[in-house]
C-alpha cells in the first residue's frame, strides 16, 4: 500500500496534458476542454508533437522540452506510446499520470509482457504513481481540477467517489450533478495497474475535506493491502460501497459443502463487515446511506419510534422495518401516558405514534418531545404527508430546531412533491438525513444500523482469557507437508485426526484399514458399536452411494457392511478407487445439533470459514455465515449470531443449551488451522455434533492445493505474528514479551489503570485518569500488517499475567517513516525493560525495511530522552515549546 506521491495526483501545482487536441471529439480535446473550464489555477501545459499551438494555447513537441515539471500528467496518445512518455516524465521528475489510454492489456511489441507491465516498469525507478490506464480521470473541484473526459465537471462537496466503471462514473456524475450533489474527490480506477483501491482508501481517509467515501467495486486485487486501508479508513469516517457481480453466477463449483456454500459474494460481505465497511445495494442508497451516516448522531440502540400524521404511512413504515429484521420500539407505560395527556383520544395508542391528519403544529412538538425523552426509544423517525390544514414548511420551520438538538438519531420523511419540497430544502440545510418515501427512510435507517453493528465489531474488546488449548503448528504443518509431498489431494484419515487433535478439535477414536481383516482388528481394539465410512478420492458425499454405516455391533455387521460398500461402489461408480474405510468409535448423542464447519479458499481474500447448519441436507439450509480467518471470541461469537442458530443452540424445551465457550474454542482453533496452513484448500467437519456435552468433530475431509488445484491464497488479514513472542529473563524474573491480541484489552486497561498520573501524563501528554473504551479497543485490535504492539507480560499463570509494559509503533501505507510510544509500569522502571522493548521495536522495524523511526517526549521526560539517546536516537527540540523530538534512520 502507498499514498506516496498521491498529493501530485489531486493536488497538483501544475498539469501537462499529453495528446492535447483540437479535433473535435477527440480524447486530447475533451479532456483539454475539461482542464481549461474546472476552474484549474495552475500552470497547464500542452504536449503534441505535430503543432506549436493547440486551441489558441503554446504546446511543446515532447515532454523534455516543458519549461518546467508538471507534477501531473495527463496521457491520451495511443497505447503503445505509453512506456516511454511514463519514463520520459520520470526522468523529468513528475511525480503522477493519469493515463486515459485503452489497451494496455496487449502484448509489448519492444519487450517481454504487455504494454501494462512495461509502463509499470517504467514508473518503477523514479516510484512515479499512475492512476489507470483505460481510466476517465479524477475530478477534485476544491483546487478546480477535471483531468478526465467526464461529460461536465463536478460540484463541490464532501462525499469522495471510487469507482472501477467509467461508463459508471459518468452516469454517476451526470446524475449527482441533477440532483445537486456535490464531492471532493471523483476518481475513475480503470484497471487500477498502479494507484488502487487501497491506495485510494488510505489518501481519503486523512482528507479533511472528504466526510464519507463512496465506492462503486467489481474486483479486489490486492485483498490484504485493500483490507488494511479499509480498516484503517473505517475508522476515521463511513465508507459504504456498491459491489457489482452478487448474483448466482460469481458463485464458484467445489469438492466440499464449504466450498460450494462459500460463494464469492458472500465472502465479499463477511471481508466489507469485518472491515467496519458499510455494503448497499444500489447506487441510490449509496448517496441514501451517505447522507444517513454523515448527518445522524452516534446510535446507542436499534430501537426506532415512528411519528407520523397518516395511519397508512406509519404502517408502510413499520412494515418495511418488521420485513427487513429492524426492531420498532415498545413504548413503556410512563410513555404512553405521557403521549395520551399530550394528543387527542384518537391517537393510534402505539408505535408507530399518529398524531392523526388535523395535527396542528403543536401536536407534532408534543409528541416528539415525548419520544425524544422515552428511554426505550433508540431513535425517531419523523414523517409527514401534506394536508391542507398546516402547511409544510410551517412544520418544518417549527419542528426542525427541536430535531437538530436531538441527542439521538432522528430522520425524516417528507412524503409528497412540490407542497412538501419547501421543508426537504430546509431540512437538508438544517443537517438532517430526509428521505421522500417511507421505505427509503426505513432502509436508511437499518443502513445505519448495519454500520454501527460493524464498527462495533472494530471496537469490541473481547474476554481476557487464556486459550483452552495451545496449537501445535509446527507439527501439523509436518504432517500436511508430508501429504503434500507425497502428491495427496484429500489427507487420509489418520492424518485428519492428527490434525484436529494438534488444534484442541474434539474428535472420536478412528483409524484407516485396507482390508475387511484390518478392520476387524481395529473394531476390536476399539470397541463395539463402530461405525464404517468408504474412502476414496472419487466419492466424496460418501452417503450418496451408502458409503456409511452406523452402529455395527459385532464382527458379522462389519464383515457385511464392507461387501455391501464395495458392491454399491462397484455398481454406482466403478471408477471409483478404493483405497480403504475408516473405522470410528460409534457416537450416540441423540439430543445433537448437526453443525457444520469448514473452511474454503477464495481466490481474492484467502481463507474463509463457513459455520452453520450442517447435516446431509446442508446445501438446502439458509441457516450459514462466512467470516475471515482469524477469529477471536468476539468474532467467532458473532459469526454464530449470524448464522441464525444461536437462540436454537441456546436451548429450547428438552434441549439444553450447548456450552458457548466449547463452540467458540472449536470456531476459533479452524480458523487458527485455516491460517497456519496454507496448503490447506478446504475442510469439511459435517457434522460437528453440539450439545450439552460440548462439540464433537463426526465427520472431516480436507483437502490440499496442489498441481491443477489451484495456489494458496494468503489470509486476507495477517494473522497473529507468534514468531515474534519471546520470553527474557530481567531482575530475576522471566517475562514474555509478545504482539498485543485483541483479547489483551482487559490488560490493557489494567495497565492504564494502575498507572500514576504522573506517568499518564508523561504518556499520553495530558491528564486523564482512564483510556475510553473505544481506544482500547483500538489499541489491542491492531492491524499487525501496518502497525505493531509489543507488550511484556509478568510471571505467572497466562490467564492471570498482568501487563507490565507496552511499546507501540504505527507505521505509514509507505513503510517510510514509523511512530513509536512506550510505557514502563512503574514498579519496573530503572530495571532495563523499556529499552529491551526499545530495542525489539527497532528490530522488528529493520526487518520490515522501515526507514526511519519518530518519537514525542515532554521535556521533562528525562528517562525516556535518556533512552532514546542510549537507542541510538536524536533528541532534538519539539515542535511546541514542551517537547522534545526524537528520531533515528534506520538505514
Amino acid at each position: 500500500m502507498s499514498v506516496r506521491h498521491l498529493e501530485a495526483l489531486f493536488q497538483p501545482t501544475s498539469v501537462a496534458l499529453i495528446g492535447a487536441s483540437e479535433s473535435p471529439g477527440s480524447l486530447g480535446s475533451v479532456v483539454l476542454h475539461n482542464l481549461q473550464q474546472g476552474g484549474f489555477q495552475g500552470p497547464l501545459w500542452l504536449v503534441n508533437r505535430r503543432h506549436s499551438q493547440v486551441a489558441g494555447q503554446p504546446a511543446w513537441r515532447d515532454v523534455a522540452a516543458l519549461p518546467q515539471v508538471p507534477d501531473l500528467a495527463v496521457i491520451c496518445t495511443p497505447a503503445h506510446t505509453v512506456p516511454g512518455l511514463i519514463a520520459e516524465l520520470g526522468r523529468k521528475g513528475t511525480r503522477a499520470a493519469i493515463v486515459m489510454t485503452a489497451g494496455l492489456k496487449q502484448a509489448n511489441p519492444d519487450g517481454p509482457g504487455t504494454l501494462e507491465q512495461a509502463m509499470l516498469d517504467a514508473a518503477r525507478p523514479t516510484l512515479l504513481r499512475v492512476l489507470g490506464p483505460n481510466c476517465i480521470g479524477a475530478l477534485v473541484p476544491d483546487v478546480g481540477l477535471n483531468a478526465s473526459f467526464a461529460p461536465g465537471n463536478a460540484m463541490p462537496g464532501q462525499l469522495a467517489f471510487v469507482t472501477q466503471s467509467g461508463a459508471l462514473a459518468t452516469a454517476m456524475l451526470d446524475w449527482a450533478q441533477a440532483r445537486g450533489i456535490g464531492f471532493s474527490h471523483f476518481i475513475s480506477l480503470g484497471d487500477s495497474a498502479d494507484v488502487d483501491f487501497g491506495d485510494v482508501l488510505d489518501y481519503l481517509a486523512s482528507d479533511g475535506a472528504t466526510r464519507a467515501i463512496l465506492v462503486y467495486m467489481e474486483s479486489v486485487k490486492a485483498a490484504r493491502k485493500f483490507m488494511s486501508a479499509a480498516r484503517a479508513a473505517s475508522r476515521n469516517k463511513p465508507v459504504i460501497v456498491v459491489k457489482a457481480g452478487r448474483g448466482a453466477d460469481g458463485a464458484r463449483a467445489a469438492a466440499s459443502h464449504t466450498g460450494a456454500l462459500a460463494g464469492a459474494d458472500v465472502v465479499f460481505d463477511a471481508a466489507f463487515r469485518r472491515a467496519g465497511m458499510l455494503r448497499v445495494d444500489t447506487l441510490e442508497a449509496l448517496f441514501d446511506a451517505a447522507e444517513t451516516l454523515a448527518h445522524a448522531r452516534p446510535l446507542v440502540g436499534e430501537r426506532l419510534a415512528i411519528l407520523t400524521n397518516g395511519g397508512g404511512l406509519g404502517v408502510l413504515a413499520a412494515d418495511a422495518l418488521d420485513l427487513q429484521g429492524g426492531q420498532l420500539a415498545a413504548l413503556s407505560p410512563a410513555t404512553l401516558a405521557a403521549l395520551n395527556a399530550c394528543l387527542p383520544s384518537t391517537w393510534s395508542h402505539g408505535n408507530p405514534v399518529d398524531i392523526v391528519g388535523d395535527a396542528p403544529l403543536q401536536r407534532y412538538l408534543d409528541g416528539l418531545r415525548v419520544l425524544l425523552a422515552a428511554p426505550e426509544v433508540d431513535a425517531v423517525l419523523f414523517m409527514h404527508a401534506p394536508t391542507a390544514l398546516v402547511p409544510a414548511a410551517d412544520i418544518a420551520a417549527g419542528c426542525l430546531p427541536l430535531l437538530a438538538q436531538a441527542s439521538k438519531p432522528v430522520l425524516t420523511c417528507w412524503l409528497g412533491g412540490a407542497a412538501v419540497a419547501a421543508a426537504r430544502s430546509a431540512t437538508t440545510q438544517a443537517g438532517l438525513p430526509c428521505y421522500d418515501t417511507p421505505e427509503r427512510a426505513v432502509a436508511a435507517w437499518l443502513q445505519l444500523v448495519l454500520h454501527a453493528r460493524n464498527q462495533a465489531a472494530l471496537r469490541e474488546l473481547p474476554a481476557s482469557t487464556a486459550p483452552a488449548f495451545l496449537p501445535l503448528r509446527a507439527q501439523a504443518q509436518a504432517v500436511v507437508a508430508q501429504a503434500a509431498q507425497a502428491g495427496q489431494e484429500w489427507l487420509d484419515p489418520t492424518q485428519v485426526h492428527s490434525l484436529l487433535q494438534m488444534y484442541g478439535i474434539p474428535t472420536q477414536r478412528s483409524a484407516l484399514v485396507h482390508s475387511v481383516d484390518e478392520a476387524l482388528a481395529c473394531a476390536a481394539d476399539i470397541g463395539y458399536p463402530v461405525a464404517l465410512k468408504i474412502v476414496s478420492p472419487q466419492i466424496v458425499h460418501k452417503s450418496d452411494i451408502g458409503g456409511v454405516a452406523l452402529g455395527l455391533a459385532s464382527a458379522d455387521d462389519l464383515r457385511q457392511a464392507v461387501q455391501a460398500m464395495l458392491e454399491r461402489v462397484a455398481r454406482l461408480r466403478p471408477q471409483a478407487e478404493v483405497t480403504g474405510f475408516t473405522v470410528q468409535t460409534m457416537v450416540a448423542r441423540p439430543q445433537a445439533h448437526e453443525l457444520i464447519v469448514g473452511i474454503s479458499t477464495d481466490p481474492v481474500f484467502g481463507p474463509v470459514l463457513l459455520f452453520g447448519q450442517g447435516g446431509t441436507a446442508v446445501e438446502l439450509s439458509q441457516n450459514h455465515a462466512v467470516a475471515l480467518p482469524p477469529l477471536n471470541t468476539a468474532l467467532a461469537r458473532d459469526l454464530v449470531q449470524r448464522s441464525g442458530l444461536a437462540r436454537l443452540l441456546a436451548g429450547y424445551r428438552e434441549r439444553p443449551a450447548v456450552p458457548e465457550a466449547a463452540l467458540l474454542e472449536t470456531l476459533r482453533q479452524v480458523a487458527q488451522l485455516a491460517c497456519d496452513l496454507p496448503q490447506l484448500a478446504e475442510l469439511d467437519i459435517n457434522p460437528l455434533l453440539a450439545d450439552a456435552q460440548g462439540v464433537l468433530a463426526l465427520d472431516v475431509r480436507i483437502r490440499l492445493h496442489g498441481p491443477g488445484r489451484g495456489q494458496p491464497v494468503a489470509p486476507a488479514i495477517r494473522p497473529y505474528p507468534q514468531e515474534l513472542e519471546q520470553t527474557v529473563a530481567l531482575a530475576g524474573s522471566t517475562l514474555l514479551l509478545r504482539p498485543i491480541q485483541p483479547e489483551d484489552g482487559e490488560r490493557l486497561q489494567a495497565f492504564y489503570a494502575q498507572a500514576s498520573s504522573a506517568d499518564m501524563r508523561l504518556r499520553f501528554f495530558l491528564t486523564r485518569r482512564e483510556v475510553p473504551h473505544s481506544e482500547l479497543a483500538r489499541y489491542s485490535q491492531i492491524d499487525y500488517d501496518r502497525e505493531m504492539t509489543f507488550i511484556a507480560l509478568s510471571p505467572g499463570d497466562p490467564a492471570n499475567q498482568a501487563m507490565v509494559a507496552e511499546v507501540r509503533v504505527v507505521c505509514d501505507p509507505d513503510n517510510q517513516r514509523a511512530e513509536f510510544a512506550l510505557q514502563v509500569a512503574s514498579a519496573w522502571q530503572c530495571k532495563g525493560l523499556g529499552r529491551l522493548l526499545l530495542d525489539k521495536m527497532l528490530g522488528y522495524l529493520r526487518a520490515r525495511g522501515t526507514r526511519e523511526v519518530v518519537g514525542q517526549c515532554l521535556v521533562q521526560n528525562l528517562a525516556m530522552a535518556g533512552l532514546a539517546r542510549k537507542a541510538g536516537f536524536s533528541v532534538l527540540p519539539g515542535p511546541s515549546p514542551d517537547t522534545l523530538a526524537l528520531h533515528q534512520l534506520l538505514g
